[in-house]
């Protein structure tokens, strides 16, 4: 009998567009939310970001039911670097997914110190003098700890890849 098209991919056959969505989704249910911890770190990227514009932070808590995903899709995308989401939507298909998983880790996980840095130059120099590896995030960068050699063997997710020339 023939697998139908309809079916969702496998966890290794994601798309880049379906994990920026899922993000979206996940930090759009964030912003909304009344607690304070999960709303108030996605509403102040929102208005770093410049994704919405209308109301100062308190205002923009008190007001979360009128955020909306395609002010959350704007952010991640201004965060990326793109001037819109359809800009972004249009390059997600040409990036590795594998860098779009690491970025969500970084900006999800708090188990793991994070040495952040206000541009990617500092942050490959800090990478390249004390190891580890430098990932941009947005306008600025952060420094992870390289994976150890025998992670791979051990079979752990191998470590973030390094920046590019950007």
């Amino acid at each position: 009998m023939p697998i139908s098209s309809s079916q969702p991919p496998c966890a290794g056959q994601i798309s880049s567009v379906q994990l920026v969505l899922r993000e979206a989704r996940r930090l759009h249910r964030a912003a909304v939310s009344d607690t304070l911890s999960e709303a108030l770190p996605v509403l102040r990227r929102l208005l770093a970001t410049r994704a919405v514009t209308d109301r100062p932070l308190p205002g923009l808590f008190h007001a979360r039911g009128t955020v909306q995903r395609k002010h959350v899709l704007r952010a991640l995308a201004r965060e990326a670097g793109y001037a819109s989401w359809e800009d972004y939507r249009h390059a997600l298909p040409h990036i590795d997914v594998s860098h779009l998983q690491q970025l969500a880790s970084v900006q999800r996980g708090t188990s793991v110190l994070k040495l952040w840095f206000s541009d990617t130059s500092a942050a490959r120099r800090f990478a390249a003098e004390q190891g580890g590896q430098a990932v941009r995030v947005g306008v600025q960068a952060v420094v992870l700890p390289a994976a150890p050699p025998d992670a791979a063997e051990a079979g752990q997710a191998p470590g973030p890849t390094p920046l590019s020339g950007a």
